[in-house]
């Protein structure tokens, strides 16, 4: 659908992600169109699902959550529906934020998110060890936070 996408879309797009909550006149104003034609494009980029959501970015220090880390999971392939059963359990555990399936050393990659790291331990240990499907974990402790940006990289002009 990108292809569809005009340098002023594209403008909107980039703008929206850095601030989502610019208003629609402001909006206009930075695009140089008129507030009317301005809302149509991002209602028409709402509709099309291009734009899925709105977001508040939370601070995790700010509200206590201090350990970010990656782990690395290889599934037990010969478990009879491993596969689906791993990934019905994932969706269930608030601290794993992302997962993916990814190629190389390992099947799945997961960011997960907690308090501290007796809070972590504890998720290892009684929550991600206690999944059958699992054949290995692989712990990735982050220690800080180099780039975090949620604009996607495209170019519009």
């Amino acid at each position: 659908m990108a292809e569809k996408l005009d340098k002023i879309d594209l403008k909107i797009l980039r703008i929206l992600q850095e601030n989502s909550k610019i208003t629609n006149l402001d909006l206009s104003k930075k695009i140089g169109l008129s507030p009317a034609p301005t809302l149509e494009r991002v209602k028409k980029l709402e509709q099309s699902t291009i734009i899925e959501s709105y977001h508040a970015q939370v601070n995790p220090q700010a509200i206590g959550l201090n350990v970010k880390t990656f782990v690395l999971v290889s599934l037990a392939w010969h478990k009879e529906n491993a596969l689906n059963n791993f990934l019905e359990k994932v969706k269930t555990i608030e601290e794993i934020t992302e997962c993916f399936i990814i190629t190389g050393e390992a099947d799945f990659l997961m960011k997960i998110i907690c308090k501290d790291l007796p809070s972590y331990e504890q998720l290892l240990f009684k929550t991600l060890s206690q999944i059958e499907e699992i054949e290995r974990l692989k712990t990735l402790m982050t220690l800080s936070t180099v780039k975090d940006s949620k604009v996607l990289p495209f170019n519009y002009g």
